[in-house]
């Protein structure tokens, strides 16, 4: 298959590795230009530009941080929209809103294109073992031809539905859930901390009896460790998906309250510096908050 991707930051460099290594003749693009060099190495063309990517492809695959990214490389003049040919797909791997979901499978449908969303699961080391899971939706017969793009990256593909937003919904609620996962677990620890209660020991009791599930055991590690440097997730980034789901909820007139307290810490951690933190920084607050240094 030819392939174009479009995104190398922490999870789009290994999924297009990926990609290489399934034997796909892949085309990468980024911004910043010198993140395509490893891949080059390893076989990959590297184009100057979105729609130059796009001319040849088969299949267009982005990866990109946010809805400006996206909206940028895909509908602005000279992007993949003006360049994809006739009958070629959009896979859009992104975590973006559910409104451009949806005005993106309209502007490919007026040029006879195809697209699909298939946001995924999982932090850069599983990108890098080819181990996230694959949240897709798309018309059947759309996403059936993306499936071997999809099973080389994730080790397993969910297909949602047959509107491409319905994977942006749950992508966005899934960010939600790990959010609010975080920032109970921050709770937790910061209270057991005053009573004296080591974090790792706290942790690994949660996480062998009540919640023996990877992102508590992923998360509370994190915490436990204070290890929140840049290199995972982004705090911004999770803000940035936490409002992504209000704005979801908001729609069709569902109540996310804890959405919205999260969102709040969020914001109020970001006031503090920790912007380009792991989004588990929220320990930190916590612990600041209950007064521990």
């Amino acid at each position: 298959m030819k392939i174009a991707f479009l995104g190398l930051g922490n999870m789009g460099a290994p999924m297009a590795r990926q990609l290489i290594r399934a034997g796909h003749d892949v085309t990468v693009w980024n911004r910043t230009l010198a993140k395509a060099d490893p891949l080059r190495a390893e076989g990959a063309l590297v184009s100057q530009s979105p729609g130059d990517a796009a001319k040849q492809a088969e299949f267009v695959v982005t990866m990109l941080a946010d809805d400006q990214a996206v909206e940028s490389a895909v509908l602005h003049t000279g992007g993949v929209i003006d360049s994809l040919p006739r009958g070629a797909t959009h896979i859009s791997m992104s975590t973006i809103s559910v409104d451009l979901s949806k005005k993106l499978d309209e502007e490919h449908d007026k040029r006879g294109q195809h697209y699909m969303a298939a946001p995924v699961f999982g932090r850069p080391d599983a990108a890098e073992a080819g181990k996230l899971f694959v949240a897709a939706a798309g018309a059947k017969d759309v996403v059936d031809r993306c499936m071997p793009i999809l099973e080389a990256i994730g080790q397993r593909v969910f297909v949602m539905g047959e509107k491409p937003e319905m994977a942006n919904v749950v992508k966005l609620s899934g960010n939600f859930l790990i959010a609010a996962v975080i920032e109970s677990l921050s709770e937790a620890i910061a209270l057991t901390r005053k009573y004296g209660i080591e974090p790792h020991q706290y942790v690994d009791f949660l996480t062998n009896t009540l919640f023996a599930a990877p992102v508590y055991k992923t998360y509370g590690g994190l915490i436990a460790d204070a290890k929140h440097e840049a290199g995972g997730f982004a705090l911004r980034l999770g803000l940035k998906d936490v409002k992504l789901a209000l704005a979801a909820a908001e729609n069709v007139d569902a109540s996310l309250p804890i959405a919205s307290l999260v969102r709040d810490h969020m914001l109020m951690a970001i006031g503090r510096g920790f912007d380009k933190q792991d989004w588990s920084v929220l320990g930190k607050l916590a612990a600041e908050n209950a007064g521990i240094q």
